[in-house]
């Protein structure tokens, strides 16, 4: 695993510059960018050929890099407290999104997907960024997502601005989508 300072600064660099990263994630590698660039995020969905109108996944390294997005108010103390018990881990979460969470990242939906991440790289990466960042598998939609470097689309590798190398952390399949407010299982 790649978790060199200057590789993590380099990633950094080039996400508050506007660019698209790749990196590994807990089972497969993610497409990033800064959320709050829309530039980039709308680059992002273009290269996977993906519709706005689905919404992204927010990953951070503590639950205080989602507080700008999730409007815990709209969820019962006992939803809240299961959210925030099953981080930092492979738990991605659908939460009420603020008001002002841009649609570029919600999509068509009231609500966003949340995760803090338990993968070293992916946690150091977004202490080192100072927030939440995109987290969408590296694949054209309809394609399989890589577990590997070497299982990239060619094209849609050579679309992105940095390749922050290293690897997943093995999981079976991506991590599972769920409700907040009901703990309903999504994906």
């Amino acid at each position: 695993m790649t978790d060199h300072p200057d590789a993590i600064a380099e990633a950094v660099a080039c996400l508050r510059a506007g660019g698209v990263i790749a990196y590994p994630t807990e089972a497969v590698w993610g497409l990033g960018c800064d959320p709050m660039d829309e530039a980039a995020t709308l680059r992002l969905l273009a290269l996977k050929r993906r519709e706005i109108d689905k919404g992204l996944i927010l990953v951070a390294a503590a639950p205080e890099q989602v507080e700008p997005y999730a409007d815990w108010s709209e969820l019962p103390a006992p939803r809240r407290a299961a959210v925030l018990d099953s981080w930092p881990g492979p738990h991605t979460w659908i939460v009420p999104a603020r008001e002002r969470t841009p649609g570029w990242i919600r999509g068509n939906h009231a609500g966003i997907a949340l995760r803090v991440s338990a993968h070293p790289q992916v946690a150091a990466l977004c202490r080192a960024f100072g927030g939440a960042i995109v987290s969408t598998s590296a694949n054209r939609a309809g394609a399989p997502p890589p577990r590997a470097l070497a299982e990239f689309d060619p094209d849609l590798l050579g679309a992105v601005d940095l390749v922050l190398e290293g690897e997943t952390s093995g999981l079976e399949r991506p991590t599972a989508i769920r409700d907040a407010r009901s703990g309903t299982t999504l994906r």
